[in-house]
Protein backbone atom coordinates (compact mmCIF):
# COMPACT_ATOMS: atom_id res chain seq x y z
CA UNK A 1 0.00 0.00 0.00
CA UNK A 2 1.62 3.62 -0.72
CA UNK A 3 2.26 5.72 1.71
CA UNK A 4 -0.64 8.42 2.09
CA UNK A 5 0.17 12.29 1.06
CA UNK A 6 -1.02 14.64 3.57
CA UNK A 7 -0.80 18.32 2.86
CA UNK A 8 -0.64 21.08 5.91
CA UNK A 9 -1.33 24.72 4.66
CA UNK A 10 -0.25 26.72 7.54
CA UNK A 11 -1.12 30.33 7.60
CA UNK A 12 -1.62 31.18 11.42
CA UNK A 13 1.31 33.46 12.84
CA UNK A 14 3.49 30.77 14.92
CA UNK A 15 3.21 32.50 18.34
CA UNK A 16 -0.60 34.56 18.41
CA UNK A 17 -2.27 31.11 18.54
CA UNK A 18 -1.85 27.80 19.03
CA UNK A 19 -3.37 26.55 15.31
CA UNK A 20 0.51 26.52 14.04
CA UNK A 21 1.57 24.05 17.62
CA UNK A 22 -1.76 21.90 16.46
CA UNK A 23 -0.81 21.44 13.27
CA UNK A 24 3.25 20.58 14.32
CA UNK A 25 1.97 17.85 17.46
CA UNK A 26 -0.37 16.23 14.18
CA UNK A 27 2.53 15.85 11.91
CA UNK A 28 5.02 14.77 14.46
CA UNK A 29 2.23 11.82 15.68
CA UNK A 30 1.95 11.16 11.81
CA UNK A 31 5.54 10.64 11.48
CA UNK A 32 5.24 8.19 14.24
CA UNK A 33 2.45 5.87 12.22
CA UNK A 34 2.99 3.28 10.06
CA UNK A 35 2.97 3.32 7.20
CA UNK A 36 4.67 7.26 7.41
CA UNK A 37 2.51 9.18 5.59
CA UNK A 38 4.15 11.40 3.02
CA UNK A 39 3.87 15.35 4.52
CA UNK A 40 3.98 18.29 3.15
CA UNK A 41 4.30 21.68 4.32
CA UNK A 42 3.23 24.89 2.81
CA UNK A 43 3.53 28.07 4.55
CA UNK A 44 1.50 31.23 3.91
CA UNK A 45 0.96 34.77 5.39
CA UNK A 46 2.83 34.95 8.53
CA UNK A 47 2.96 31.21 9.21
CA UNK A 48 6.15 31.55 6.88
CA UNK A 49 7.72 32.90 9.74
CA UNK A 50 7.85 29.23 11.44
CA UNK A 51 10.15 28.47 8.95
CA UNK A 52 12.76 31.47 9.95
CA UNK A 53 16.23 29.98 11.58
CA UNK A 54 17.11 31.11 14.66
CA UNK A 55 14.07 31.94 16.53
CA UNK A 56 14.59 33.01 20.41
CA UNK A 57 11.37 32.44 22.46
CA UNK A 58 10.26 33.42 26.14
CA UNK A 59 8.33 30.05 26.72
CA UNK A 60 11.08 27.95 25.34
CA UNK A 61 8.28 26.69 22.85
CA UNK A 62 9.92 27.31 19.65
CA UNK A 63 8.23 26.30 16.71
CA UNK A 64 11.07 25.97 14.54
CA UNK A 65 12.72 23.43 16.25
CA UNK A 66 9.85 21.21 16.55
CA UNK A 67 9.43 22.29 12.40
CA UNK A 68 12.98 20.87 12.00
CA UNK A 69 12.29 17.73 13.65
CA UNK A 70 9.16 16.98 11.56
CA UNK A 71 11.49 17.80 8.14
CA UNK A 72 14.41 15.45 9.47
CA UNK A 73 11.62 12.76 8.82
CA UNK A 74 11.39 13.97 4.92
CA UNK A 75 8.81 16.34 5.49
CA UNK A 76 8.99 18.39 1.85
CA UNK A 77 8.66 22.69 3.20
CA UNK A 78 8.33 25.77 1.17
CA UNK A 79 7.65 29.27 2.06
CA UNK A 80 5.37 31.47 -0.12
CA UNK A 81 7.51 33.64 -2.01
CA UNK A 82 5.29 36.42 -2.01
CA UNK A 83 4.65 36.28 1.35
CA UNK A 84 8.30 36.11 1.87
CA UNK A 85 8.61 39.59 -0.42
CA UNK A 86 5.84 41.13 1.25
CA UNK A 87 7.31 40.73 4.88
CA UNK A 88 10.49 42.09 3.37
CA UNK A 89 12.14 38.81 4.54
CA UNK A 90 14.10 38.29 0.89
CA UNK A 91 16.96 37.72 2.60
CA UNK A 92 16.10 35.36 5.79
CA UNK A 93 17.54 32.14 6.77
CA UNK A 94 15.17 29.66 6.43
CA UNK A 95 15.34 26.61 8.72
CA UNK A 96 17.55 23.72 7.02
CA UNK A 97 15.33 21.91 4.22
CA UNK A 98 13.24 24.60 3.87
CA UNK A 99 12.77 26.48 0.16
CA UNK A 100 10.64 28.98 -1.15
CA UNK A 101 8.16 27.89 -3.16
CA UNK A 102 5.19 29.34 -5.46
CA UNK A 103 1.15 29.07 -5.97
CA UNK A 104 1.85 26.80 -9.22
CA UNK A 105 3.80 24.19 -6.68
CA UNK A 106 0.97 24.64 -4.38
CA UNK A 107 -1.30 23.79 -6.80
CA UNK A 108 -0.19 20.86 -7.78
CA UNK A 109 0.74 19.51 -4.32
CA UNK A 110 -3.21 20.21 -3.68
CA UNK A 111 -3.77 17.77 -6.57
CA UNK A 112 -1.19 15.19 -5.48
CA UNK A 113 -2.55 15.09 -1.89
CA UNK A 114 -4.92 12.46 -0.33
CA UNK A 115 -5.59 14.85 2.27
CA UNK A 116 -5.20 18.72 2.69
CA UNK A 117 -5.39 20.17 6.23
CA UNK A 118 -5.37 24.09 6.85
CA UNK A 119 -4.47 25.85 9.74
Amino acid sequence: MAAKKILFIVQSAPYGDEKTLTALRLAVALTQQEPRPLLRFFFLSDGIVTALSGQETADRMNLGEILSEIINTGAETRVCQTCVIARGLSNAVWLPGVSIGKMPELAQWTLDADQVLTF
